[in-house]
């Protein structure tokens, strides 16, 4: 059933769109379903359960890490993960440069921007990241690629306000990538939409989605 909702998901999304199977919670025989069925991204959001998942499965995974990112745990995360979706503060970029230097890794990261209602949710607001931007407090930093924006629209029904977010984010992307990137060809991934917004995330410029109960069914604890 994994390897066929799989197969239903990427026969959905548009060409160029990249998914991640958002697969915390979900056992390892459930991941390699999904890796039969040709998926490589998996996304996780705990430190703990990347470190024990990952010697588990072939060594092309490719692992990205979702959840709100603790200093304690990078360098447990940066041993792991090829991208870091959930960079939002200048403080974690530094830490996360830092470790991956001492590792002897590279490691891409997208900027999450806090564009929901939610106060629980994380993330640069946009005044926030165009002044860190501005004074040069992300870029260039040895052993990590900025490779674009991550955000969460509210959890809501109204389907307006979803789509007001997720605009604002791709308006914003479109901004920093003319004004501090438009050198730099690696900056070109926008991460927005899950299991229940993700069309209208891709409406709005998404090329990546990160989408787990479609795929995996309810969460496993």
């Amino acid at each position: 059933m994994i390897a066929d909702n799989i197969l239903h998901v990427r026969s959905l999304l548009p060409c160029g769109v990249q998914l991640v199977a958002v697969s915390k919670f979900h056992p390892v025989e459930a991941l390699m379903q999904a890796y039969g069925a040709g998926q490589r991204h998996f996304g996780e959001n705990r430190a703990q359960e990347l470190a024990a998942k990952a010697p588990q499965l072939p060594p092309d995974v490719q692992w990205h890490f979702i959840g709100h990112l603790q200093t304690n745990k990078v360098r447990t995360v940066v041993q792991h993960a090829a991208m870091i979706q959930s960079v939002d503060s200048v403080r974690l970029l530094h830490l996360i440069s830092n470790e991956a230097v001492k590792a002897g890794r590279t490691i891409d990261v997208l900027l999450q921007l806090h564009v929901a209602q939610e106060e629980a949710k994380s993330g640069f607001l946009v005044a926030e990241l165009l002044s860190a931007l501005t004074i040069n407090e992300v870029q260039g930093l040895p052993a990590v690629r900025l490779r674009g924006l991550m955000a969460m629209a509210s959890l809501t029904d109204n389907r307006e306000q979803i789509a007001r977010e997720f605009d604002l984010v791709k308006n914003t992307f479109d901004l920093v990538r003319e004004e501090f990137f438009a050198d730099n060809a690696d900056f070109d991934t926008l991460s927005m939409g899950m299991s229940d917004d993700w069309p209208i995330a891709v409406e709005h410029g998404s090329n990546l989605v990160r989408i787990g109960t479609a795929i995996f069914g309810p969460r496993q604890y």
